[in-house]
């Protein structure tokens, strides 16, 4: 970490793979799913700004005495959007049963938070844009938000409990906001680069 404070801040132009990010364009789309899109297009921004500038090695480097690093937030992220827009279209059967997953099924869960050999930052954050593509193009063609499935086996879920196609989304929100947050804060130790202040 450099004793130097760098302001990366959110004015500096954003260009090839931090451009747009896949999103559709939410002037497509009025009312609700507009505000949805758009306020998701702002959290996947802030995410994917921690990463602007950085070496494939920096992406993958842990900054913080957490497992997490810049890289792997950002496959994470990925993954858990596109999982919970398969469960829009499919329901639970999308989604592992929590209950009878396997050390290999934990172990590749845990590899989602880290930038493996021979991953990049560039393809991770083109499989990004790629995924954020697809749920932004559901949230403009999607019959109703209303449309529910109940949630698949996991202990972090009310039994019983059914999320709508709005509520989903919103979680994908909240998450992505989350892990922007624990993404800003180890690109500011990695190098003391702030994406605000």
């Amino acid at each position: 970490m450099t004793t130097s404070t760098q302001a990366m801040t959110t004015s500096t132009p954003i260009t090839g793979d931090l451009a747009a990010g896949g999103q559709v364009d939410a002037s497509t789309v009025d009312g609700e799913r507009a505000d949805l899109l758009t306020t998701l297009a702002k959290q996947r921004h802030f995410l994917r700004f921690t990463s602007l500038g950085l070496t494939d090695e920096q992406a993958g480097q842990r900054t913080t005495v957490s497992e997490l690093c810049l890289g792997g937030l950002i496959k994470h992220v990925t993954a858990m959007e596109q999982g919970w827009v398969n469960f829009i279209l499919e329901g639970p059967s999308a989604m592992k049963d929590f209950a009878a997953m396997t050390e290999d099924d934990y172990a590749q869960r845990a590899d989602q938070f880290r930038l493996m050999p021979g991953e990049t930052l560039a393809a991770v954050l083109a499989d990004y844009a790629e995924v954020a593509h697809r749920t932004d193009e559901l949230v403009a063609s999607l019959p109703s938000l209303n449309a529910e499935h109940p949630l698949p086996n996991a202990p972090w879920f009310q039994s019983g409990e059914s999320w709508s196609a709005r509520r989903v989304l919103l979680h994908i929100i909240a998450e992505t906001a989350q892990h922007a947050g624990h993404a800003d804060i180890i690109r500011e130790s990695l190098d003391g680069a702030k994406s605000m202040g």
